[in-house]
C-alpha cells in the first residue's frame, strides 16, 4: 500500500464488505443456524464463519496492495478495529437503543459467542496474512 490515501480508501472499501459479510451472516444465523442447530451452536458457527470471512477479506486486500510493512497491516487492522467498536456501540446505542450493560454483553464468551475472537482476527489478520509467503 504504498500511496497512504489510496491505502486507505483501499482498507476502508475491505471494512465495509466486512461489515456487509457481517450482516449476511447475522442475518444466516438468525434464519438458518440458530433453528437448525440450537442458540450455542448456532451462534458459535455463526462467530467462526465471520472469522473466516474476515480472513477472506484480509488475505485479499493483502495479496492485492500490499502493506508498506508490518506497521502499516497493524495499522489497517488496528483502524479496522476501531470502526467495528464504533459502528458496534453507536448502532446499537443510537439505532437500536440498547442500553450500555446490554451492548458490553455481547463481549463476553457466553451461550457459544465469539465476538472477542471475531475482534481479535479483525485486529490481527491483516498483519498476519501480510507475513505469509506466496
Amino acid at each position: 500500500m504504498r500511496e497512504p490515501r489510496l491505502a486507505f480508501i483501499h482498507a476502508a472499501a475491505a471494512w465495509f464488505i466486512i461489515l456487509g459479510l457481517a450482516f449476511v451472516n447475522g442475518a444466516l444465523r438468525q434464519i438458518w443456524l440458530v433453528p437448525s442447530l440450537g442458540p450455542a451452536c448456532g451462534t458459535a458457527l455463526s462467530g467462526l464463519l465471520l472469522i473466516v470471512a474476515v480472513a477472506c477479506v484480509s488475505w485479499v486486500l493483502v495479496r492485492w496492495r500490499r502493506p508498506n510493512g508490518p506497521a502499516c497491516a497493524w495499522r489497517v487492522g488496528a483502524g479496522w478495529l476501531a470502526a467495528t467498536l464504533a459502528f458496534e456501540s453507536g448502532f446499537g446505542r443510537l439505532v437500536q437503543g440498547r442500553p450500555w450493560p446490554e451492548i458490553l454483553s455481547s463481549y463476553a464468551f457466553k451461550d457459544g459467542n465469539l465476538w472477542p475472537l471475531v475482534l481479535l482476527a479483525v485486529l490481527v489478520s491483516p498483519y498476519v496474512l501480510s507475513q505469509r509467503k506466496t
